[in-house]
């Protein structure tokens, strides 16, 4: 995986404040490089050195044993939770999408975008560093 990638995708996961989360596509498309996967393959390696619990799927849920470990961190937090109810199986928990999904601001946009243009020069650089 590309260091390139792996920078941007963590920077801009630490930009989402406390209570607050974004999905791994909404990471990706702020980016505007890679996809939802790529983004979680980012955060399954190296989300450890981030506030990992605040980047989930699109549905507001983490594997099984991550939500158990990040609801302690959703309740100091505040994140709104859903409880799903009925079924065979205990419910797990998700985040709720719709209340607590960040919006940037102007000024978090702006850092964004420019993580984004470093992370396209960078990528489409030649690999050896020399420019042709």
């Amino acid at each position: 995986m590309r260091e390139e990638l792996v920078e941007a995708v963590l920077q801009t996961a630490a930009l989402v404040p406390a209570g607050k989360v974004l999905s791994y596509g909404d990471i990706a498309e702020l980016l505007g490089a890679a996809g939802p996967r790529q983004v979680g393959r980012v955060m399954a390696l190296h989300g450890a050195a981030v506030a990992w619990w605040r980047i989930v799927r699109a549905d507001g849920s983490l594997p099984a044993d991550l939500m158990q470990r990040a609801l302690a961190h959703y309740r100091r937090e505040g994140t709104e939770l859903v409880f799903p109810s009925g079924g065979r199986r205990p419910s797990v928990p998700r985040v709720r999408m719709a209340t607590a999904r960040w919006m940037p601001e102007e000024g978090d946009f702006g850092r964004i975008d420019r993580l984004a243009a470093q992370l396209r020069r960078k990528l489409s650089a030649p690999a050896d560093g020399i420019d042709a």
